[in-house]
């Protein structure tokens, strides 16, 4: 199992970003966490395979169809305590 974290830039929040992104998470049978940022950003913490974490990414890229995503940075992290499902916090 791989772990990233992914932040989220552009308009991103009040769009419907984090519950599609929980939709695509668990679609590709990710588990993790979605939250809104105080600086208007998105994190996105994701656990599972490193084929679905890309697939992942590349949906962040482009995002819901109210969305308007402007960058994606990604970082591997360390896997430690992996949830259960997916999370909108």
């Amino acid at each position: 199992m791989k772990a990233a974290r992914f932040i989220v830039r552009g308009k991103v929040q009040g769009v419907w970003f984090r519950a599609a992104t929980r939709e695509q998470a668990l679609n590709l049978g990710l588990r993790g966490e979605a939250r809104n940022l105080s600086d208007g950003n998105v994190r996105v913490l994701a656990y599972g395979d490193g084929d679905a974490l890309a697939r992942l990414q590349a949906w962040l890229a482009i995002g819901p169809p109210l969305a308007s995503v402007s960058k994606v940075i990604r970082e591997d992290i360390a896997v430690d305590t992996v949830p259960p499902g997916f999370e909108i916090i």
